[in-house]
């Protein structure tokens, strides 16, 4: 009977523990995550921020971004750390059916499944949606991230950030003005991609409320990329005309660009006749705003080089910081070019909370705010398989049921590089 109780309390206490750790709109929420890199592990983060109990299922190499970056212990780098907060990990080796049958016991307690394997990988194991998962579990959502998408052409080939930039067109837009192009420095449309994952997710779970019913939701790069060409497309569909690089500037507004200060370089811009002219007061030129040749947006865009040489003359001996306040005060819009250094010394990333730092984590914060259920960093990134016994004891196996597992190959404890991984990810 005391053995009993001590139990009871037990499980009362862990059940209190993981209520406070797992605080946010989306606690009570459990995902299976089977993605690595970067898309999905974003998404999932972005879900385990606000609450969600996201388990991170790795192969038996794990996530290859343990590797990428600057090493921070024996199994953790900088790249994986900055996708991978909030989660806990196990490992299978989903190609055998121990490894399968673990899975399926992962998902009796969960809403939400999401991969990135090649497009019939899991149908070829047996766990495809439709034939297996939908019917084993209805309510179940399973978010699907691809390269290009299930069909045409391209439907499962590799799909990487800076080689989907060059298919939709980004890198064509994206350089000094005159150039041919070049890749955006940081894997944009793997962000993208992530974030258009978390809403596919929450609208499928949102409609599951009145249904009842899980459904399958794809998202892929490809499509993610080509809705970010605005706008960009819109121009080409209504013109013909091939957009090209314009380094700092845009075509069809002017000011609008980067200028030279005594420091580095200040952003600005006016969208308006009104916001032109009180800009130019700021800057100390107010005769420009009655110069014929800055009347109208038309005319100023028209001597763009010319406005551009008359603002540059206002910056140029003044530090990038300064001006750009004096133009904030102004209620117009600027920004200095800041480093990142600089950028995580700022006293409105303070502010904002956006900073993170524990003993075992330095991250970015969450970027949203809620005011009744606001999300929480609550764990580093986990160790390679760190959560094994407690996932799968709270997934109602026994020890000698995760030892009969791992014994047989599907549960995996030790990260091992030399295992031949060979599924495929968008």
């Amino acid at each position: 009977r005391t053995k009993a109780r001590n139990t009871q309390i037990f499980g009362y206490l862990k059940g209190a523990v993981m209520a406070h750790q797992f605080q946010g709109p989306l606690a009570g929420l459990r995902v299976v995550d089977l993605t690595r890199v970067y898309a999905g592990p974003l998404c999932t983060q972005t879900l385990a921020d606000q609450g969600a109990d996201v388990i991170k299922v790795e192969p038996p190499i794990g996530d290859e971004t343990r590797n990428w970056g600057v090493r921070l212990d024996e199994d953790r780098s900088t790249y994986f750390n900055g996708l991978n907060r909030n989660k806990r990990s196990v490992a299978l080796d989903l190609s055998c059916e121990a490894g399968r049958t673990a899975l399926l016991k992962l998902l009796e307690g969960a809403d939400v499944l999401i991969h990135n394997f090649k497009l019939g990988t899991l149908p070829k194991w047996g766990l495809g949606y439709e034939d297996v998962l939908s019917k084993r579990f209805p309510k179940l959502v399973q978010c699907t991230i691809t390269g290009f998408g299930s069909t045409g052409p391209l439907a499962g080939m590799a799909g990487y950030d800076v080689a989907v930039q060059g298919f939709v067109g980004l890198a064509s837009i994206n350089g000094e003005a005159g150039s041919d192009g070049t890749k955006i420095g940081l894997p944009l449309i793997d962000h993208a991609t992530g974030l258009a994952a978390v809403n596919a997710i929450l609208m499928a779970l949102l409609e599951r409320v009145q249904s009842g019913k899980g459904q399958h939701v794809g998202v892929s790069l490809y499509n993610t990329g080509l809705t970010m060409l605005h706008p960009a497309a819109a121009g080409w569909m209504a013109t013909g005309k091939v957009p090209r690089p314009t380094g700092n500037t845009e075509h069809w507004v002017a000011p609008y660009g980067a200028y030279a200060c005594a420091d580095g370089k200040v952003f600005t811009g006016a969208g308006n006749d009104r916001s032109f002219a009180k800009l130019m007061h700021v800057l100390g030129a107010p005769e420009a705003a009655e110069d014929p040749r800055f009347k109208t947006n038309a005319e100023r865009v028209a001597n763009r080089e010319a406005l551009d040489a008359t603002i540059t003359a206002c910056t140029q001996h003044r530090s990038s910081n300064e001006v750009a306040m004096e133009i904030l005060n102004a209620g117009l819009a600027a920004g200095p070019f800041l480093n990142l250094e600089q950028v995580f010394t700022h006293p409105q990333v303070e502010a904002n909370g956006m900073v993170i730092q524990t003993p075992d984590y330095h991250g970015t914060g969450l970027p949203m705010t809620f005011l009744r259920t606001p999300g929480a960093f609550h764990a580093p990134p986990p160790h390679f398989a760190a959560h094994t016994d407690e996932v799968f004891a709270e997934a109602g196996l026994a020890a000698e049921d995760i030892a009969q597992l791992e014994a047989t190959g599907g549960i995996i404890r030790d990260r091992s590089p030399i295992v031949a991984d060979t599924r495929k990810r968008a």
